[in-house]
């Protein structure tokens, strides 16, 4: 009991404990501490996304971050139309979904390795797609996004006041907000009917097939709902750099994200958010606090971590007691 407690209550208490991080970094004059937490609650974002197919279907997705590159690019080019950002942000997810689907659509017969090769090979298309349509995206140059203040009227509030001159914490107390409702929407489909379905589906597809579950059809919708979260931490992403490029898409970033979801555990918000703080915010304080000698290794630092994860903990460092039974049995 007090375990399922703690595990439902961690994205709360996380998100409780996020929320002072802007006045943490301000009292102790590292102001770039913000940067980083903003940054890592956009990889939260992103490993939610991919949690509910790898996680929770089992649908091993290599190109994921193309849908990011939907989202942020689909803001970038809309907010240059004079679209409003919001309304700008809504549509780029809702074409990140549409593409999603139309993959999905395609592509889901495969399963296993191959679905991994051709969602890869998906991503490496989307980059370069975005590298050589020059009159869309000005190319590897990339595009510039106007500027867009979400919570300056935040200063008003007493105590508030550096909100309004500093867009790293507007956009870290937004980025904070989306990580903590994209959460509860995970948890909420995971205990639902759809939920459960995922997870038959994952451990024997053929078993659910014949149990009555339309497999296909709820493959899909995991595989398109999943890009909500990839479109709209792209849009942020667009919105809070003001610019974008494709370099910022490439393949690392997909198999980053992986290895999130495999560190945190398959499957388990809460290992989920805990692998995104730990390998999307150490390489960031390692490149502010080493000397760029050091900077170079800490590769291979995550790379010992994971292999030491696999022999260890295959189940990762918070897995879902469903996950843990499966790999213990």
């Amino acid at each position: 009991m007090r375990r399922l407690l703690s595990h439902r209550h961690a994205p709360a208490l996380l998100f409780a404990a996020a929320l002072t991080l802007p006045f943490v970094a301000r009292a102790i004059e590292f102001s770039f501490l913000t940067r980083v937490g903003g940054v890592v609650g956009l990889m939260m974002l992103l490993s939610l996304g991919l949690n509910m197919t790898l996680g929770y279907v089992g649908l091993f997705d290599l190109g994921f971050i193309a849908f990011y590159a939907v989202g942020a690019y689909g803001t970038a080019i809309l907010m240059r139309a004079h679209v409003p950002a919001p309304l700008a942000a809504a549509l780029a997810v809702a074409a990140a979904l549409a593409m999603r689907a139309l993959l999905g659509v395609t592509i889901l017969r495969l399963r296993g390795d191959y679905l991994a090769v051709v969602t890869m090979g998906f991503g490496e298309i989307a980059r370069l797609t975005l590298n050589n349509l020059d009159a869309w995206t000005n190319g590897p140059k990339g595009l510039q996004v106007r500027p867009w203040r979400p919570l300056a009227f935040l200063g008003a509030i007493p105590g508030l006041e550096f909100v309004r001159k500093e867009s790293n914490v507007q956009f870290y107390f937004l980025i904070a907000a989306a990580v903590y409702l994209a959460a509860e929407a995970s948890r909420r489909l995971e205990n639902s009917r759809v939920g459960r379905a995922w997870v038959a589906i994952r451990e024997d597809e053929t078993a659910a097939q014949l149990s009555g579950i339309p497999v296909a059809r709820y493959k899909l919708l995991a595989f398109t709902l999943s890009a909500a979260f990839a479109g709209l931490a792209g849009s942020l992403f667009a919105l809070w750099d003001q610019f974008v490029t494709p370099e910022s898409f490439v393949f690392w970033e997909s198999t980053l994200l992986v290895a999130i979801v495999v560190l945190g555990g398959m499957g388990s918000i809460s290992g989920v958010l805990l692998g995104a703080l730990l390998l999307g915010g150490i390489p960031l304080l390692m490149e502010a606090t080493l000397s760029p000698r050091l900077i170079d290794y800490r590769y291979l630092f995550f790379g010992l971590i994971l292999v030491l994860m696999t022999l260890f903990r295959p189940q990762g460092l918070l897995p879902s007691a469903r996950r843990e039974a499966e790999l213990s049995s």
